[in-house]
């Protein structure tokens, strides 16, 4: 092989020792601004990352929040076509119990006792309770008044009677109480 030859061979089959000084040669000559350039972006696009990690942990709690609203509606829907059974079952037990001058009959006033107790067990594995009113502070947050009622047996401003229970599904108001608020009787001219 001629020396021409044998440098064309050389130059276009670099020995590793020349690759490595060639390589040396050129990691040695890395520019300041060109550092600096790729620094400034690694860090740019680590802050997108982080950024975007951020909205997306975000967007998950969102999420979650609006499924677990929609299923309260949902439940609260169903919920409240279920109250008015409960009020006719208060209903027909006070009427058993001798509201209307007849004789009350033990058997169906127990049944609709048990019935009535079964509803509010299952009402309770939906969270949801009624909550007592009679002789509270009136609070328009969880009563509705429909009417004043004379009397000196509760304070004036409290509940005095209850026409519907309320009911709260947790800490949520599912439906207010129908209540009448105790006024002080009126003083007669004596």
């Amino acid at each position: 092989m001629s020396t021409q030859d044998q440098q064309a061979h050389d130059a276009a089959n670099p020995s590793p020792e020349a690759q490595a000084s060639a390589s040396e040669g050129a990691a040695k000559a890395p520019d300041a601004t060109e550092v600096a350039r790729l620094t400034s972006e690694r860090n740019e696009l680590n802050d997108r990352l982080l950024r975007l990690a951020a909205e997306f942990e975000n967007y998950k709690r969102r999420i979650r929040k609006e499924m677990d609203d929609a299923s309260v509606r949902a439940t609260e829907s169903v919920l409240k076509e279920m109250l008015p059974v409960m009020d006719n079952l208060d209903r027909a037990l006070q009427a058993a119990r001798g509201g209307d001058g007849g004789a009350p009959s033990g058997a169906l006033v127990e049944g609709v006792q048990l019935v009535q107790k079964q509803f509010f067990v299952a009402l309770e594995k939906c969270q949801v309770k009624p909550f007592d009113a009679e002789g509270q502070p009136f609070d328009p947050q969880v009563h509705e008044a429909v009417s004043q009622l004379e009397t000196d047996k509760v304070p004036a401003g409290a509940v005095a009677s209850v026409f519907q229970r309320g009911y709260r599904i947790g800490q949520r108001l599912l439906r207010p109480a129908l209540v009448a608020v105790a006024k002080a009787p009126s003083q007669s001219a004596n």
